[in-house]
């Protein structure tokens, strides 16, 4: 559904000129990107293929700028809706189309200097400790990670506090939304697009939260417990199989085929017949 979504979007030049289209793009189109790496990771390491250090240690760069990408946009989607609903007739003026560009530019600008200062650190530090494993693994190095050193740990938990810090951010933007509209009478109804839609965003955030829960459970049981390795793997495993993978799954129909535009360009294309939109 992402590459259909993204067809939509990018097929269209009205669709592609709105900012908030542009944004929802641009998040697919990391989590597209990061589905795709992680899985021709596990399809490799399915197939007892041994990397090399420097593709292994690439791999999990693009990794973690391409997530770093989606959740920083992801943060700009709720910053975009938050000057729309409460500013809406400076909306054009302070997002335009132009200035949008530039924004994403500096999104994925600020995601590719986020993890290349976590790797240069560990570099400098010859802390890397994963580069010399043979299975280039995202959970096995996760797992490692939390038993490592002092100096590895201290970098995990940075970058960990700095994603909580950014949900953290989208939350408040979403209380502060709900709190200045609370009395414009689009709650009323449990039915009503308004609360379904703040609904399905907030159950893609907290599925987002679930993984940094299970990595402080996993951090404390490491730490408190001494827990075995292979229970640690097991939790790694369940982190990226599935924590990490299910808000992306959920992203492209809970946000993207919300919008009227997309799901009716979707329905056009299914029936084979081109429609035209009246705003």
């Amino acid at each position: 559904i992402i590459p259909t979504i993204l067809f939509v979007i990018f097929s269209s030049f009205s669709i592609r000129q709105e900012t908030r289209y542009m944004l929802l793009g641009n998040a697919l189109l990391s989590d597209l990107i990061y589905l795709l790496f992680y899985a021709l990771l596990s399809a490799l390491n399915a197939a007892h293929v041994h990397l090399p250090k420097e593709a292994c240690v690439l791999l999990l760069f693009l990794l973690l700028v391409v997530y770093c990408g989606g959740l920083f946009t992801a943060a700009a989607i709720v910053l975009d809706a938050y000057v729309a609903i409460l500013f809406p007739l400076r909306y054009v003026a302070i997002l335009p189309p132009s200035r949008t560009r530039k924004i994403i530019l500096l999104l994925w600008m600020c995601a590719g200097a986020f993890p290349g200062i976590f790797f240069l650190v560990l570099l400098s530090i010859h802390s890397f400790a994963p580069c010399v494993l043979e299975m280039c693994s995202v959970p096995v190095i996760l797992m490692l990670t939390l038993n490592g050193t002092n100096s590895v740990k201290l970098c995990f938990w940075l970058s960990t506090t700095v994603i909580f810090l950014f949900l953290s951010l989208i939350f408040c933007c979403y209380a502060i939304l709900y709190f200045k509209t609370k009395q414009s009478g689009i709650w009323k109804s449990i039915c009503s697009r308004a609360s379904v839609t703040f609904l399905m965003h907030n159950t893609v955030l907290l599925f987002h939260f679930f993984p940094l829960l299970a990595l402080f459970v996993e951090s404390f049981l490491c730490i408190k417990v001494a827990i075995r390795q292979q229970t640690g793997i097991w939790i790694s495993l369940a982190v990226c199989n599935f924590l990490l993978i299910l808000p992306k799954v959920l992203f492209p129909f809970l946000y993207g085929l919300r919008y009227r535009e997309i799901s009716a360009s979707l329905k056009s294309i299914v029936r084979g017949k081109h429609i035209h939109l009246v705003s």
